[in-house]
């Protein structure tokens, strides 16, 4: 089938590459020349605008957007639609906001168009390996779309998972679920690199445990694959971004009342992550002295 495809970076320029791999047909767009040039390269046929885009493509057409999240899909959307026809097809790969999802949804619904949001993770190995894809919309459409859907994925690794907004929030909460392993798996090689008397190898260790293991995991292959490459993580900074998912999946447990405490301290831990110095910290430190008599580290290193 042939796909209009909005967002040509590096999710959405490896997705390119593996539907183009596939036998499908791919209009690109991108604000940028050398995404565009990489998508030429690929095999896809690329244009300088989104009128262009929907102009190349025939009714009902199916239009992939993989661009950030909040305004700029929404402005890609607005204007998007005055080139759209009843029955065309937008997906949403992207990590919108579900409630957001629901809105676009319902706006293009009143101009017969629909919007697929699809849930995407599989990162910069979903090229070679494939993505795992939670839709949610209108069944139809996903139907429509099955096959870019079914091809992108790995196998077994796409579902219909229900109705607008469906998919967008189950991979919000797949995300927070993420930050609580990431964690998990950074506080336990912590306290083995702590234990300098033993002089552990974390690669070799990372590497066992996938083996036979409970805690075996994707994770851990490419735990191994860095401690191989830096045992330290010496030329790694510590800072830990995020980009919104485990808010919102925090924000969502607060909101139905449901106790969701690891996915909510890992989502405190990137933000302690990104303090030089930490201020709390600092108050603990003077309180203990002026409760207990504890020693305090001055700023110069001196007690």
């Amino acid at each position: 089938m042939t796909i209009g495809f909005v967002g040509l970076g590096k999710m959405g320029g490896n997705m390119v590459k593996r539907l183009l791999s596939r036998g499908h047909s791919i209009v690109g767009f991108d604000t940028s020349k050398d995404a565009r040039a990489e998508a030429e390269r690929s095999g896809a046929l690329t244009v300088s605008s989104l009128k262009e885009l929907a102009e190349a493509l025939k009714s009902p057409r199916v239009v992939w957007l993989m661009v950030p999240a909040g305004q700029v899909t929404s402005d890609v959307i607005d204007t998007l639609i005055p080139f759209l026809e009843e029955g065309d097809i937008l997906v949403d790969g992207g990590n919108s906001f579900y409630k957001d999802s629901m809105a676009h949804a319902s706006r293009l619904a009143s101009k017969g168009i629909y919007l697929l949001d699809a849930g995407t993770s599989g990162g910069i190995w979903g090229l070679s390996e494939g993505y795992c894809l939670m839709i949610g919309g209108v069944e139809e459409a996903f139907m429509k779309a099955e096959p870019a859907f079914k091809d992108l994925a790995s196998e077994n690794g796409y579902a219909h998972i229900g109705p607008s907004g469906a998919g967008h929030f189950v991979k919000m909460v797949h995300n927070g679920i993420e930050y609580g392993l990431l964690e998990a798996y950074a506080e336990g090689f912590e306290i083995m690199h702590a234990k300098k008397n033993f002089d552990l190898d974390l690669r070799k260790i990372a590497e066992l445990w996938n083996h036979g293991s409970v805690v075996r995991s994707w994770l851990l292959e490419l735990s191994a694959n860095i401690f191989s490459q830096d045992p330290t993580l010496a030329s790694v900074d510590g800072y830990v971004a995020d980009t919104g998912e485990g808010r919102w999946t925090v924000a969502e447990a607060v909101e139905g009342n449901v106790p969701a405490p690891v996915i909510t301290l890992s989502l405190i831990q990137r933000l302690r992550s990104r303090q030089e110095t930490s201020f709390s910290a600092k108050v603990i430190a003077a309180l203990r002295k002026q409760f207990g008599g504890h020693t305090v580290k001055t700023t110069a290193g001196k007690k």
